[in-house]
Order: C-alpha cells, then sequence, then structure tokens
C-alpha cells in the first residue's frame, strides 16, 4: 500500500498499522485504519475480549502554572461542568459551548493525579479551535500547551483489565472516569479508565517514540487485537455516545442532544459560563427537538442522513448516526425528533431509498454499558 499524501499526517503506529493489515483511510487529517480483519468481528471481539485502538489523533492539552482551584475557576467560564468539584485523578465529560448554546466540542477534562495540572482531551478536528479558545480564555494567566509528542492508545473490552494487571498494578487502583501515572511494561504513561466504547478500558498517554513498543507488547497478548475506526464508530453507537460533528454541533444544545450531564447541577443553578443564558432558557423552556435512540424493523441500516417523517410523509426529523448493530442484530441509529414525540416507546418512520422503514423509540444506551465503577 503507497504512503498518504505529504499532508496527511501519520501516528507513531502507522507501519505497524500496514504491517497489521490495516485498511487506511484519511480521518480528520490523519491516516488511520478503517478496519483489519472486518468491522463486525473486530466488534464482537471489543464486547467479548480486549480490542487495542490507536486514538493519537485526538487534542491532548495540558494546563499549568496555577493551583487547581484558580485554574478550575478559570476553566468553569469557558466549560459548564463542575470542574472544582473534582478530586486528584477523577475525569468529567463536559462540552464546549458558544453564546448561542451550540456544542462547539465534547471533551474530557481530567485533574492531574499528582494535582500538577488540568488536561483536556479534544477531537481531531476541532483541537486547534479548541485550543485557541483556551487559550485567549484563560488570557495568559496558566501556561496551556497543545501536546505534540503524546500518542494516545486505548485498550477496550472485558479482558482490558487482566492485561494490563501483567504490566502494572494500576488497574487494582483505577475505576471508570479516574486516571493516574503507571510505568506499563517499562514505559512512563498516563492512563485513565475510560473509552467511547462502552465497555471496561483504559485510554493509555505515552511519548510517541514509546507508543510503537508498548502497542506491540500489549498485542502480544492473545486476548488483544487490533481494531479500527469503523468497529470505534459502531461501538459508541450501541454504547449511546454521541460523535461530535453527526450528533452535535454548534447548532445543537447539550439538552436537546441528551447530554444535560455535560452541565453540571451546580453549574444550570449559579451560570457564569459561556452559553448560560441560553442554556438557562432552554432549560426553563424545554426543546423543540429531542436526540433519540431508535431500533428499526427489518435489517437495513438507517444511516446518517435518513429523513424521519409523520404518516403523511412529511419531515419532521432526521437520523445523525446509524448503524446494524452486531450485538442487538437489529438496526439501531440517533435521530432528532419533536419533543413531543420523543417518549420511548413511539413508532417513527425513516425513510430508506425511498420506502418507508418503522422503528421504536427505546432507552438509551442500546446496550448495557459494562464501565467499572468499583471495585
Amino acid at each position: 500500500m503507497s504512503k498518504p499524501e505529504e499532508n496527511i499526517k501519520q501516528t507513531s503506529l502507522y507501519n505497524l498499522h500496514i504491517a497489521n493489515g490495516g485498511r487506511m483511510v484519511d480521518f480528520c487529517g490523519y491516516s488511520l485504519p478503517i478496519q483489519y480483519s472486518g468491522i463486525v468481528k473486530e466488534h464482537i471481539h471489543t464486547r467479548n475480549s480486549a480490542s487495542l485502538f490507536d486514538v493519537s489523533h485526538m487534542g491532548q492539552i495540558i494546563i499549568t502554572g496555577g493551583d487547581f482551584v484558580s485554574m478550575a475557576k478559570a476553566l468553569e467560564v469557558l466549560i459548564p461542568a463542575d470542574i472544582l468539584s473534582l478530586k486528584p485523578s477523577e475525569m468529567r465529560y463536559s462540552v464546549l459551548l458558544n453564546e448561542g448554546g451550540g456544542i462547539i466540542d465534547d471533551l474530557i477534562i481530567t485533574r492531574d493525579a499528582k494535582d500538577l495540572a488540568i488536561f483536556i482531551v479534544v477531537n481531531a478536528a476541532t483541537k486547534e479551535n479548541d485550543f485557541a479558545i483556551l487559550q485567549k480564555g484563560l488570557a495568559g494567566d496558566f501556561d496551556i500547551k497543545l501536546e505534540m509528542g503524546k500518542s494516545l492508545i486505548a485498550l477496550q473490552g472485558p479482558k482490558a483489565a487482566q492485561v494490563i494487571k501483567k504490566y502494572s498494578s494500576i488497574a487494582n487502583e483505577l475505576v471508570f472516569m479516574t486516571s493516574g501515572y503507571a510505568n506499563i511494561a517499562g514505559f512512563e504513561t498516563y492512563i485513565s479508565r475510560s473509552g467511547y466504547t462502552g465497555e471496561d478500558g483504559f485510554e493509555i498517554s505515552v511519548a510517541d517514540e514509546d507508543a510503537l513498543e508498548l502497542a506491540k507488547i500489549l498485542l502480544e497478548n492473545e486476548d488483544v487485537e487490533f481494531a479500527g475506526l469503523g468497529a470505534r464508530d459502531s461501538l459508541r453507537l450501541e454504547a449511546g455516545l454521541c460523535l461530535y460533528g453527526h450528533d452535535m454541533n454548534e447548532e445543537i444544545d447539550p439538552i436537546s442532544a441528551s447530554i444535560i450531564f455535560a452541565i453540571g447541577k451546580r453549574r444550570r443553578e449559579e451560570g457564569g459560563f459561556v452559553g448560560f443564558e441560553k442554556i438557562s432558557s432552554i432549560l426553563a423552556n424545554g426543546v423543540e427537538q429531542k436526540r433519540v435512540g431508535v431500533i428499526f424493523d427489518g435489517r437495513m441500516p438507517v444511516r446518517e442522513g435518513a429523513e424521519i417523517v409523520d404518516e403523511q410523509g412529511q419531515k419532521i426529523g432526521h437520523v445523525t448516526s446509524g448503524s446494524f448493530s452486531p450485538i442487538l442484530e437489529k438496526p439501531i441509529a440517533f435521530a432528532y425528533v419533536p419533543k413531543t414525540l420523543s417518549k420511548i416507546g413511539n413508532s417513527v418512520i425513516a425513510i430508506v431509498r425511498g420506502k418507508q422503514v418503522l422503528g421504536t423509540i427505546v432507552k438509551m444506551p442500546f446496550i448495557a454499558q459494562n464501565y467499572l465503577r468499583s471495585h
């Protein structure tokens, strides 16, 4: 396979992907594997064992130069999470909002286990813009760096912990949405017990120069196989997790997107963050449309962009993510529908290739999330 064009970036694992038969695609300016042995096979392996994902395209932002309280207070002007209540090593999901309450990006905030920094992981397509917003918003009071020398690899699945335990005791210390420093197979890393699949697992930040050897060591385990972007997408959909640029964007607020938890309860009451005026109004008056989970009849996937129509055939909504669930063996999707029709159990109609497909609104996630919340 020929190397990607010069303007497409390669991660530290690029050659390893090629050697393992990775089918490479341009994703957010990076050459990344869409699949290896097949999306469905990789999906099922992740649910049953452990898969290794290269997520080095994500943005890793480090904020230092102040005590935690001062850095958290400054960030709370830009981000609606309750950052102040984070304890060392704890992580929290949240969003960046514009003045209209729309979602600029979703992200994960971590209070460093040594209490020396705040880490923020953001999406690849928006990382430069996110970094600029944070830089401007923090107004030179702190040191903020978009890390360019670190890779990020995710080990996901029910056997991920037993693999990590071969190299470090950190797996015995962490629970879901906590993190810490760990020497794994001789490499210094920062590891979190988190992920994007709905399964127990870990995301490992490691120096670029060490990433290749660490990945090789993890892949030597018989339970571990590479998985690509295709399985990552179908796994997150089953787990009820949004994808930025598809299920949410700057025109969609967190309440409509069904991720109100991204706004801390204290913050909803106190405000003081960008977009609060609009968010407060939405909380008081409700939303017009709502993201819902839908299971469709038959076996034909209902993909992103499919129209949701009423009984008269008039468009009332649209699908933002859709796939065939390998676990449920049914087509599943996220769709935006009028709030008045968003009740669980209601029927919806999608148009696929000119034909009507009947679906039922169900509770999200589509399958149970298997995060380890306590030891």
